[in-house]
């Protein structure tokens, strides 16, 4: 199996815009666009968001959650819950859509198992980088929220075209689908662009891919590899690729102060998990 000739095939339909999305990731896509004209109200997005039932839900989730409501008071309406999160928020949320109905697009069952086991990836990620952004490395928590639900997103399309291409996902051919090869990369570029995703969360995304940690950690790059090596649920695609953790957890753990680090997540653990179930809402 050519497997860099495949990955350069699927990478080529996404950039030619022939990857189709559920309606409901259309709903989230028009969100994002609005989100984007300076003159949106609260009033335009609240109606928008109440248009899908699955996105509201999740707003409304996020807007209780730990980190959104400091003053324990809970909020049912999606006008509310819109102004309470905020406009940069509600942008990651809709990203959240988006990858969530890329993860039901799996074909087989499993494949639909890898899917499931990449959005935990993927939740954890997100939560970790916005505790990181704003404990650690001091980038902008929503900037760092939003890259940590997309940075696998071009995973996510590989394992929905999955079907047309067997031994694509298989161990055989892992260590063909790491980031750093090219091919795979490729992918996460063209749907990425597809999604059209801010530049600097692009830039870090490659950052990522590219797996080097500065010490001490200090870009939204960082931010991603560390929300990475700490989540606790590692992504299927980098099993697969043999892009495993050996030693990278060592170096954190010595680079960082491990007592400190500890600290921060033993702090911020409630936050964590409520941002969590508030993603899985």
């Amino acid at each position: 199996m050519d497997v860099p000739a495949i990955l350069s095939k699927i990478a080529a339909t996404a950039t030619q815009k022939e990857l189709i999305f559920p309606t409901t990731t259309e709903m989230a896509l028009k969100l994002q666009r609005v989100l984007d004209d300076p003159d949106c109200s609260i009033d335009q997005l609240a109606k928008l968001v109440r248009a899908d039932p699955l996105l509201a839900t999740r707003v409304v989730a996020v807007a209780n959650s730990v980190i959104y409501n400091r003053s324990g008071r809970a909020i049912a309406d999606v006008k509310n819950a819109v102004s309470r999160v905020g406009f940069d928020t509600l942008r990651v949320l809709a990203a959240a859509v988006v990858v969530r109905q890329m993860e039901g697009m799996a074909r087989t069952p499993a494949h639909r198992q890898m899917a499931v086991r990449l959005w935990e990836h993927t939740a954890h990620v997100a939560a970790l980088s916005q505790v990181i952004a704003r404990r650690v490395t001091h980038v902008n928590p929503d900037t760092a929220f939003f890259a940590g639900i997309i940075h696998e997103v071009g995973g996510f399309y590989l394992i929905s075209r999955a079907k047309e291409f067997p031994g694509l996902l298989e161990g055989e051919n892992g260590s063909l689908l790491a980031w750093d090869e090219g091919g795979a990369a490729e992918v996460g570029r063209a749907v990425l662009q597809r999604l059209s995703a801010p530049a600097p969360v692009v830039e870090a995304i490659e950052g990522m891919w590219l797996g080097y940690l500065a010490m001490p950690p200090h870009s939204l790059a960082d931010t991603l590899l560390l929300a990475d090596q700490l989540a606790p649920v590692e992504s299927p695609l980098s099993q697969l690729a043999g892009n495993g953790r050996e030693g990278t957890e060592a170096r954190i753990d010595v680079a960082l102060d491990n007592e400190t680090l500890s600290s921060i997540l033993e702090e911020s653990a409630e936050e964590v998990q409520s941002l969590i179930e508030a993603l899985h809402a």
